[in-house]
């Protein structure tokens, strides 16, 4: 059997993986938009989380195997078609994430200061896409609307000592834009309150044990918790302990006297919701943001934001929106819904189309961490097993897998990048990153990539 794969990010690696250890004969092949591989992996993960991005290793071996081929820097949907893939291939797999960001769908939404979270995070992970954000650092306040772990994330990354940074693989633009950045207070807002925040405990205490910042959590947010939490799971019942703990600390009994004359500091808001970022008086950039303050309706993770009619200003000149992440339709012939982002399913196998199957975000929503989408993934690569074994998928034609679409992106000049290629990109930002101290310094311009392989 011929599977295909689009998307190299967890979701593919994690599937193809799975394949081609429970079938002895199967070939993969892996297709990217980007010359490069591993998706949020290298551009989603935060550069001071390198342990994370340990995973990288098993897709290598994965992508070295004799029945694996990768294919980078072909965009499917664009140079080449689904119903062309399925033309070549007896599978085709779905697992092109999810590349948009939720919109606020505020008024000042646009203005300049305002980003999505997920352009940020690009931006300093050196997404090519967001190689050019150059964000204005130039404010001491920024405001991020989310309580998840990007949130948290973009929070460490604009209040961290740069000496911590400068050791990451985090991208040179970036490091020289923090390096004269005027951010030395971030507040971290959400519409429901501690009890109903996304982040983990991790990435909360990472944060709280920040060196040269210093957490604001309001003693009020935390009153009369302790009893709330008596049955919670374990995991909320230790982070919201956590937070409470934080919160509670009288200054000067417990924090070092360094964190007390911390320069920079971050905060928790709560049960508030962003009703309009407001203009500076030329009309062009944010100086501020209107939050609704609201109240919750039910309890645990199913409690509702209700407004209260009141409303609270709070200035910041950049806002950073970490909301959630958004898949888009990738063909016209794949079918979409819209409302939730993701393709229709069961367990993989994409409704009414019989041969079609999805895995990770574009399948399931963008929620979890990389072992929630190898599980998801495994289910997917099982129903694709399944169905080779029990006959739905028709082996009786012989399907010529990449063979077939060399010939469609040839004529189409589209030159695709090979694993081995991506080796040499790969060896390249390694020593480049060396000579800086740096576990890699990445290439953020494709056209750089693919004129370092020679194509």
């Amino acid at each position: 059997p011929r599977v295909c794969v689009v998307g190299s990010g967890p979701a593919g690696f994690y599937t193809a993986q799975h394949i081609l250890k429970h079938h002895g004969g199967a070939q993969v092949d892996i297709f990217e938009k980007l010359p490069v591989p591993f998706g949020l992996v290298r551009f989603g993960v935060a550069p001071d989380h390198p342990e994370v991005k340990n995973v990288i290793n098993a897709f290598t071996q994965t992508a070295r195997s004799e029945r694996c081929a990768y294919y980078g820097n072909v965009s499917v949907g664009r140079d080449v078609t689904v119903a062309e893939l399925r033309q070549a291939y007896h599978a085709v797999v779905l697992s092109y994430g999810a590349e948009d960001n939720r919109v606020l769908g505020i008024p000042g939404e646009n203005l300049s200061g305002v980003y999505s979270a997920r352009a940020f995070v690009g931006w300093y992970n050196g997404l090519p896409e967001n190689r050019d954000l150059k964000p204005d650092l130039s404010c001491e306040t920024a405001l991020i609307l989310g309580h998840g772990n990007v949130a948290l994330d973009i929070a460490r990354i604009l209040l961290s000592p740069l000496h911590l940074l400068r050791k990451t693989d985090i991208t040179d633009g970036s490091l020289a834009a923090l390096a004269c950045s005027k951010v030395k207070r971030v507040w971290l807002v959400g519409r429901r309150g501690p009890l109903q925040v996304a982040f983990t405990i991790k990435e909360l205490r990472e944060m709280i044990n920040l060196p040269g910042a210093r957490p604001v959590l309001n003693t009020a947010d935390f009153t009369g918790l302790e009893n709330a939490i008596k049955d919670a799971p374990r995991p909320r019942k230790r982070l919201t302990e956590l937070m409470i703990k934080t919160a509670l600390e009288k200054p000067g009994v417990k924090p070092t006297e360094a964190q007390a004359a911390a320069p920079r500091e971050w905060g928790l808001k709560f049960q508030r919701s962003p009703q309009e970022v407001l203009p500076t008086a030329d009309g062009r950039r944010a100086r501020g943001i209107r939050l609704a303050l609201t109240r919750l309706e039910g309890s645990g993770d199913s409690a509702k934001a209700i407004p209260t009619g009141d409303v609270e200003e709070v200035e910041c000149g950049l806002v950073l929106s970490s909301i959630g992440y958004r898949s888009l339709p990738l063909d016209p012939a794949v079918p979409f819904d819209t409302q939730h982002g993701v393709i229709p399913n069961s367990s993989g196998r994409v409704e009414g189309v019989p041969g079609l199957y999805c895995s990770g975000w574009v399948k399931r929503g963008p929620t979890g961490v990389i072992i929630t989408t190898m599980n998801d993934s495994f289910d997917t690569a099982h129903s694709v097993l399944e169905d080779l074994q029990g006959g739905v998928l028709d082996m009786s034609t012989s399907r010529e897998g990449f063979g077939a679409v060399e010939s469609i992106l040839r004529s189409r000049g589209v030159r695709p990048v090979s694993f081995s290629d991506w080796e040499k990109i790969d060896a390249a930002e390694v020593a480049r990153g060396k000579a800086a101290g740096k576990p890699r310094e990445k290439i953020v311009d494709p056209q750089e990539m693919l004129r370092l392989i020679g194509h």
